[in-house]
């Protein structure tokens, strides 16, 4: 990325930290202060009243969110809402939810269930350099006497229980892929919570069985949905890299500050060489992932043909390496680390949970090495 807008960033991440981190760790983060600080529009057209920026900055704010382990469905609204809002066709009741979402006075919610698979085995034959990542929905929109009716099941899907609006990904009659608006409380919807190790995150299962969808309420993609439905899997990868790597960063420092005030045997711990070497390795992993993950998102500002790729070497290695680094800082702190109230615990559940969500850095691996198979 250029350093044009190193400043501006500077003073979002700032602004962003010192906003998380006087949030009560054990509530959510106050929904209409985020939407007052304009994060839910950075990404959003200047008519929708947004701020016409790009996801460079929704990323600062997505790394900071990690960094301080917040209870926030801003990922879901700002990744995955906003981004799928723009790449609808222009539609009167779409431009109001789009506007909705700016304000901070709708919570919509994507129905991709964060379990996809982004290996090439579940999506047919297919080139060694296409992108893998499978495409479709398990809804589908079926005509009825009464008109469309949407059925289907989603697993796993971020925010679902918080949200009040539905936008669900599903077949139409004729096989296009379209976006589905739908209330949570729609005769025939079920959303119900499906606990997970992180309690920072709420994730849940969506079902429509015979759900009435107003033709209205049903949004087509500009150009090919399966390739904007691509794009979307690929924003979400990316957005727990830049979680991922947030948390890293918070443990690192942590680790670093304890080792040089804690003594043992008369002198601070971090003057030994063992725990020198093991800060040593953290920050090495620390800086690879921030590389990796600044070239993914630089990836998807400029719609890089490469943006696929960079988004999955930025997914499979910084969660992987949140794992290890918060298990290393867990260690480091020794008893204190293992203590509920260190908080670390806190920051290993959200990495175990970032590293499964929208592809595990094992598929994304794949998906790679199928890429450039015979290259």
């Amino acid at each position: 990325m250029s350093d044009e807008f190193a400043e501006i960033h500077d003073e979002l991440r700032a602004v962003a930290r010192g906003l998380l981190g006087r949030a009560d760790a054990e509530q959510a983060v106050d929904w209409s202060l985020i939407a007052r600080s304009g994060w839910l529009g950075l990404e959003a057209p200047a008519e929708f009243d947004g701020a016409d920026a790009t996801f460079a900055e929704v990323a600062v704010v997505l790394r900071e969110m990690g960094r301080a382990a917040a209870r926030s469905a801003y990922p879901s609204v700002a990744v995955l809402a906003v981004g799928a809002l723009a790449l609808l066709e222009p539609h009167p009741l779409r431009d109001e939810l789009f506007r909705g979402t700016v304000a901070g006075a709708v919570v919509p919610v994507v129905a991709l269930t964060a379990e996809e698979r982004v290996g090439a085995e579940s999506a047919g034959a297919v080139d060694a350099h296409a992108d893998l990542t499978p495409v479709g929905s398990p809804f589908r929109l079926v005509p009825g006497n009464d008109g469309l009716r949407l059925h289907g099941r989603a697993e796993f899907v971020l925010d679902a229980p918080g949200a009040d609006r539905l936008l669900v990904p599903a077949r139409d009659p004729g096989g296009e892929l379209v976006i589905a608006a739908v209330e949570p409380g729609a005769p025939g919807t079920v959303v119900t919570a499906r606990p997970v190790v992180d309690a920072t995150r709420g994730l849940g299962r969506v079902s429509m069985d015979g759900v009435a969808v107003a033709q209205a309420s049903v949004w087509r993609f500009r150009g090919d949905g399966e390739r904007a439905l691509r794009r979307l899997y690929d924003r979400a990868a990316v957005a727990m890299a830049c979680d991922s790597l947030g948390l890293s960063e918070a443990m690192l420092e942590a680790t670093v500050g304890y080792v040089k005030v804690r003594e043992q045997f008369g002198r601070p711990i971090g003057s030994f060489q063992v725990v020198k070497h093991a800060c040593a390795d953290m920050l090495v992993q620390v800086a690879v992932a921030r590389q990796l993950v600044a070239a993914a998102v630089g990836a998807q500002v400029t719609s890089a043909p490469d943006a696929a790729a960079a988004a999955s070497m930025a997914k499979a290695f910084s969660t992987d390496t949140a794992v290890r680094v918060a298990g290393k800082a867990m260690q480091l702190h020794g008893g204190m680390g293992y203590t509920w109230e260190s908080g670390i615990h806190a920051y290993l559940k959200r990495a175990t949970l970032d590293r499964s969500l929208f592809g595990t850095p094992a598929e994304h691996r794949k998906r790679l090495a199928r890429r450039y198979a015979s290259v």
